[in-house]
């Protein structure tokens, strides 16, 4: 029984680890702070996606029209969701 349990606890915690985001490179973080001030928006953390996709998301982006919003961005750098925080 510890053993399945030693077992199961190793494999979320690898699962969690291969899937944790990173910091976009100097050149994509310069590419989304255009397309967000292009929208209008600027600031938050940028975090790109490590699951295959090369999605970006930046959290707590401030805008102009109110408020902070969670960004999406896909792997073209073109805006996906936006959700008010």
């Amino acid at each position: 029984m510890t053993r399945s349990i030693t077992v199961m606890a190793a494999l979320v915690l690898g699962a969690t680890a291969a899937f944790a985001d990173s910091k976009p490179s100097d050149e994509e973080a310069k590419k989304i702070t255009e397309v967000l001030a292009a929208m209008g928006c600027e600031g938050g953390e940028m975090e790109k996606e490590t699951e295959g996709t090369g999605a970006y998301e930046v959290d707590d982006a401030k805008c102009k029209f109110g408020g902070q919003w969670d960004i999406k961005l896909n792997s073209d750098f073109v805006a996906t969701s936006m959700t008010r925080d």
